[in-house]
């Protein structure tokens, strides 16, 4: 490890300054021949981070985990994790460390964090490293979720190794910088709660209520005013995946974010033809994370973080669990009302009518039944909204057009009730369901490219895509066309 870096990084890590049970201290591990790949301009600038100087040879350094910043505190971090249903009383950063915090230019903390920055203590006979094809699937997919507006961690930088890392195959190395408001999970609160560590609990509910939802420093109750913010969040966020048909794929306690933020693109992928049955991820054989298990599982999680919160809610455990078996029950009503309002803007509906949760349920059904593409249904709706000439563009999703033309007629009856003109309408609908999403056979063809070729232009291209997701561009067209012949058959894969 090269000595300390003089780059200056605006660091102010209030992680590191709790106790260090809560993490183990180390330096990232060097690389053979770091190479930056990808460097996301935009978001160094709102961090307040000069692109230029993270892209200089020093900054690719501290990018690859060679030098260490000044400022930078070193940390892999402790949390344990129910992990597709089984408890694991000690996960932690096996592969990641955080290098510090940063505050960007609107005053909001940010963790900044090496991904397959070498061993931990916590990598659990792993070598800590990553392959450059979950990497990239990181950046790109982490990426698209910001511009589609779902809470995300993001990438700042992706940099090869110039070395191998062997899992099916040897596959090359590549470190991911990754920035999130925190790392802080249910499963942070899990590894206190299953050592009995009353102190940390405390210590760490109130470093949550401080960085993430201060308004809750003064209710009569701030534990119970947490839990309940951190549901809503968690209720907001998983409609939010329903609405643009995301499949987390990994949905354990590990990944839940406190902050509400989608974390870990591992096997995740997003769904072509609607099924909400859909499973892509090769390790999700019973399919407990499936599309239409997301809103079941969100509140398993919760209820396991409702659990580490009991000592914290009362000094009588009886009157603990009342409350929080209160506070869960808030997450369906807020995951149904967030879900069938954005399904109202998806189909062109902005007053509210008692039929409308009807209305949409029917054509999810007919288009599960028909074999519709879930994006380029919606996308097409918008056109037919303002002209019914354009219905062919949404009938040609189904297998049987008649099942999309009798659910129309109920759809159009429906519209006749709204204030707007078609074009109006139209233009709302295309500005909640985008053209454009990461489809899951042009992610495995850019990825191919760049490791097999070590060529990246498709993949800076597809990024050129998806950063506009709302804007149909005809030179783009192939990127909206679902899947076809063997593109269909897919699987993900955790990449760990």
């Amino acid at each position: 490890m090269t000595n300390a870096s003089g780059l200056i990084l605006p660091f102010d890590n209030s992680y590191a300054r709790l106790p260090e049970r809560f993490y183990a201290r180390l330096p990232p591990t060097p690389v053979a021949a770091p190479r930056l790949l990808k460097l996301n301009h935009a978001l160094a600038r709102q961090l307040g981070l000069d692109p230029d100087v993270l892209a200089s040879p020093e900054g690719v350094e501290i990018l690859a985990g060679n030098r260490v910043a000044s400022g930078s505190t070193p940390i892999a971090l402790a949390y344990a994790g129910h992990q597709f249903g089984g408890f694991s009383p000690q996960l932690g950063d096996g592969r990641a460390i955080l290098l510090g915090e940063v505050v960007d230019r609107d005053g909001v903390r940010h963790d900044i964090q090496l991904k397959g920055s070498g061993p931990t203590p916590f990598s659990r006979r792993g070598d800590g490293r990553a392959a450059l094809g979950p990497v990239l699937r990181e950046y790109l997919v982490s990426e698209a979720m910001f511009v589609l507006g779902i809470p995300t961690t993001r990438s700042l930088a992706a940099v090869s190794t110039g070395e191998p890392v062997w899992r099916e195959a040897e596959l090359p190395g590549a470190v991911l910088t990754r920035v999130a408001s925190s790392h802080i999970r249910v499963g942070t609160f899990q590894f206190f709660a299953a050592r009995g560590d009353l102190e940390a609990l405390r210590l760490l509910a109130d470093h949550v209520i401080d960085r993430h939802y201060p308004e809750v420093r003064n209710e009569p109750e701030p534990c119970r005013a947490l839990y309940e913010q951190v549901i809503a969040r968690q209720a907001s966020l998983v409609a939010q995946w329903l609405l643009v048909g995301f499949i987390h794929g990994v949905m354990n306690t590990d990944n839940t974010t406190i902050s509400g933020e989608t974390i870990d693109y591992g096997p995740c992928a997003f769904m072509n033809a609607y099924d909400p049955a859909t499973v892509y991820s090769s390790i999700d054989t019973q399919g407990r994370y499936a599309y239409a298990n997301q809103p079941r599982i969100a509140p398993w999680n919760l209820a396991r973080f409702g659990e580490t919160l009991l000592p914290l809610l009362a000094d009588d455990s009886d009157k603990a669990l009342a409350i929080a078996n209160e506070a869960l029950q808030t997450f369906q009503p807020r995951f149904a009302a967030a879900l069938l309002e954005g399904l109202r803007r998806k189909l062109g509906l902005f007053t509210e009518d008692a039929g409308d949760a009807t209305l949409a349920d029917d054509l999810l059904k007919a288009m599960a039944q028909n074999q519709a593409d879930f994006t380029l249904t919606f996308r097409r709706l918008g056109d037919a909204a303002a002209d019914a000439a354009a219905d062919t563009g949404v009938r040609d999703h189904f297998l049987d057009p008649a099942a999309f033309d009798a659910w129309a007629v109920r759809w159009r009856e429906r519209l006749a009730h709204e204030p707007q003109d078609g074009a109006a309408r139209r233009a709302a609908m295309h500005a909640a369901n985008p053209i454009y999403i990461p489809r899951n056979h042009r992610v495995e063809a850019v990825l191919a490219a760049a490791i097999e070729h070590d060529d990246y232009a498709p993949f800076e291209e597809m990024m050129t895509v998806l950063a506009q997701p709302f804007e149909e561009r005809p030179e783009f067209a192939a990127y909206a066309e679902p899947p076809v012949g063997d593109q269909s058959g897919y699987k993900t894969f955790c990449g760990t």
